[in-house]
Formats: C-alpha cells, sequence, structure tokens
C-alpha cells in the first residue's frame, strides 16, 4: 500500500465508549475495509455494517475472556 493511500485512510484507535460496545467510527472503518475486501464492487452496505459490528463483538469477547482467565499453579 502506497504512503499517500495509507496516510488517506481513516484510522480510528480511540478507546471504547461503552465497555463492548465498538465505536461508530471503529464499525465504519471495517465495513469500509469490507467493501475494499470486494475490490469495491457493488454490495450490501446494511450487510456490510452488521458483519463489521459483529465481527468487532466477537474479537472483543474473545479477548475479554482471555484477559479474565486466570492461571492457577498445582
Amino acid at each position: 500500500m502506497s504512503k499517500k493511500l495509507k496516510s488517506s485512510l481513516p484510522t480510528t484507535k480511540k478507546s471504547r465508549s461503552t465497555k463492548g460496545a465498538p465505536t461508530h467510527e471503529e464499525i465504519a472503518l471495517r465495513a469500509y475495509e469490507i467493501y475494499l475486501e470486494r475490490s469495491g464492487a457493488p454490495g450490501d452496505a446494511l450487510e456490510d455494517w452488521t458483519r463489521a459490528e459483529r465481527e468487532l463483538l466477537e474479537k472483543d469477547s474473545k479477548s475479554s475472556r482471555k484477559a479474565g482467565l486466570t492461571l492457577v499453579a498445582a
């Protein structure tokens, strides 16, 4: 990816507003990435949005579970 293109892509490294809920910007960015994965071919924007939201929620859920694990030595 060229340096110019990278700088034009939106970045979202903001913290979550509500624990476990992705921000609007995070969902929008992931939905845009899904669109780009289709090479910009027409698709269903609502489907892209819901897929992005679901992926982010699942990712957060998995990382929360990993963070919550406690190892106990026997």
